[in-house]
């Protein structure tokens, strides 16, 4: 991967993506969710580094389709996915660490899901 790459990968890539990643050293950044306009679902980002270079892996995910947790690769992910969970209803399946929906204390339920 160079740098400020964005690669475009489908949900069901995820995991042997990131699994390449991490056998090559790459560290994980931060993951990054967004709504989409008209209730199209989620558009998420994985940033990774290795040194000074960040990549980035990106797919889409559509309202109620389920996403495997990368916990298990990236044991830090489960805080990234609790929170898209809670502020966008994205259903994150097998995290290591899962807050059932209380990752944060909040006045709506999935504020960020259109």
């Amino acid at each position: 991967m160079t740098d400020g790459e964005i690669k475009v990968i489908t949900p069901d890539s995820l995991l042997n993506e990131t699994m390449k990643l991490h056998e090559e050293g790459w560290r994980l950044v931060q993951i990054c969710a967004r709504a989409l306009k008209d209730g199209e679902g989620n558009e998420i980002t994985y940033s990774f580094g290795d040194e000074l270079i960040l990549g980035n892996l990106r797919l889409t995910v559509k309202p109620d389709e389920p996403l495997n947790s990368i916990s298990h690769i990236y044991p830090t992910a489960y805080f990234y996915e609790n929170e898209m969970h809670d502020l966008f209803g994205i259903d994150v399946q097998m995290m290591t660490v899962d807050f059932g929906g209380h990752f944060y204390k909040i006045g709506a339920e999935t504020p960020f899901k259109k």
